[in-house]
């Protein structure tokens, strides 16, 4: 990725500015999802070879590509590209903005985080083409970040209004992704290994962007094409853990009680027939991102430590936690020497208490605001790798040593902005955001210290 993609103002103040953004660009250089499907797919002749697996192209009758997710287009371009005459169709349902033109395959921009109306006609776009798929036929599908709200096929008896609403309340609470796409798992028709009910028995085969802390093949957009662990019991389990049974749409209530009852199918399980000859495999995630972004800092002349990819929890909290790691380097040169560069990825979460603007990315900034104030040569960044911080144009913020200073002369107090859960609207007039577009990926977040 192009360094200069990334805008803010705190960096061209920086003097190692330039140098930083070379560090955060190599991490999402190395899950661009083009170069990933080219490691992991190439034509040999009349052979496929994924992930180390040869399909004899002349045994098919057919080859379709379909897919879900923010990296679905640059992944299908690649692809297409490769099977080139042999490509029969695809479909796939992307984020709005993170579109383009693939040959041979429809696009469909869709909503996200929150599923809306074209998503619904882009899957039913997509289980009609797996339907008409035989046992003559390969399908490749290509997974990524976003698949859970852009995928979507209310089950039966729910609306898409009743998956808005769980889907927002979900996202309200506090629940992480895991909890959050065991109860979409629950509600729809094409996700917890379902989708590859639709293609069976045609061969199907799944590259994947990972989005979720330890890369769980059943969690990533919700596992359309793996075999699905929980229980109609987990999923109304989730809902009484976060006390929101009464704000539950009824349809979803009576849903899954039926699903306990046994009178709703579950979704399906290792061994069933449907999913036995399915080939997943993972092809990108938030440890490749991290481990790229250390090298490149080794490179530029930094003390170079991954601290983790299990970065969760309450995102202020975590804020302060990297704080604090950052104030320990300041004080003690432990567990590095300046200049130091420590990179840390994985999930936060934020429960909403107020009704700001921002995304988990600016909150785990804001939360380390206090807690940076007046170190000198420290700065820490935080990134969505998709580019899109929440339902925000940012990608995440830059804290430094004087950002706190800066905002008591501007009258921005850092607790009243956490309160509101109005990180966006703390760093927006500091000028402290962090812009990059969307990116075309998606493999987690990532949050870099560094002490000059």
């Amino acid at each position: 990725m192009d360094p200069s993609r990334f805008i803010t103002r705190s960096l061209k103040s920086s003097p190692r500015g330039d140098s930083i953004k070379r560090i955060l660009a190599a991490a999402l250089g190395a899950v661009e999802p083009a170069a990933a499907v080219r490691r992991n797919l190439h034509r040999q002749e009349d052979q496929l070879v994924i992930a180390g697996r040869a399909y004899h192209l002349d045994r098919y009758h057919r080859v379709f590509i379909v897919g879900a997710g923010k990296a679905a287009y640059p992944m299908a371009s690649q692809a297409a590209r490769q099977l080139e005459n042999k490509l029969s169709g695809g479909i796939l349902v992307v984020k709005e903005g993170y579109s383009g033109e693939v040959p041979g395959i429809t696009l469909h921009q869709a909503g996200h985080p929150i599923p809306d109306e074209r998503g619904l006609r882009a899957t039913g776009e997509i289980i009609d083409l797996l339907q008409a798929a035989g046992e003559d036929d390969l399908v490749l599908c290509l997974i990524s970040g976003g698949g859970s709200a852009l995928l979507t096929s209310p089950a039966d008896g729910l609306t898409l209004d009743d998956l808005q609403r769980i889907t927002a309340l979900l996202l309200a609470c506090g629940a992480d992704i895991t909890e959050i796409n065991t109860l979409r798992k629950h509600l729809d028709e094409v996700k917890g290994g379902k989708l590859a009910r639709y293609a069976y028995p045609a061969q199907l085969v799944t590259l994947i962007f990972s989005d979720v802390i330890g890369d769980p093949l059943e969690v990533i957009a919700s596992g359309p094409t793996v075999a699905d662990p929980t229980t109609y019991q987990d999923a109304l389990g989730i809902l009484e853990r976060y006390g929101i049974q009464e704000a539950t749409p009824p349809a979803i209530l009576a849903h899954l009680q039926r699903g306990l009852a046994g009178s709703a199918p579950e979704t399906p399980k290792p061994g069933e027939a449907s999913l036995v000859g399915v080939q997943n495999h993972l092809i990108a995630n938030n440890l490749l991102a991290a481990e790229a972004a250390v090298e490149r800092a080794r490179d530029e002349g930094f003390n170079t430590l991954l601290l983790t990819t299990y970065l969760q929890g309450e995102a202020r909290q975590a804020g302060r936690f990297l704080a604090a790691v950052a104030r320990q380097v300041a004080a003690s040169g432990q567990p590095l020497p300046r200049p130091a560069c420590i990179v840390a990825g994985g999930e936060t979460t934020v429960t909403l208490h107020g009704g700001g603007w921002g995304g988990r990315n600016q909150e785990v900034a804001l939360g380390a605001v206090a807690d940076v104030a007046g170190l000198e040569g420290v700065l820490l960044i935080t990134l969505a790798t998709d580019g899109g911080d929440g339902p925000t144009d940012a990608a995440g913020a830059v804290v430094m040593g004087n950002t706190a200073s800066r905002a008591h002369q501007a009258h921005l107090e850092p607790e009243a902005f956490l309160a509101n859960n109005d990180a966006y609207h703390f760093f927006e007039p500091l000028g402290d955001l962090l812009i990059t577009g969307p990116t075309l990926t998606n493999v987690n977040d990532l949050a870099f210290i560094f002490v000059l």
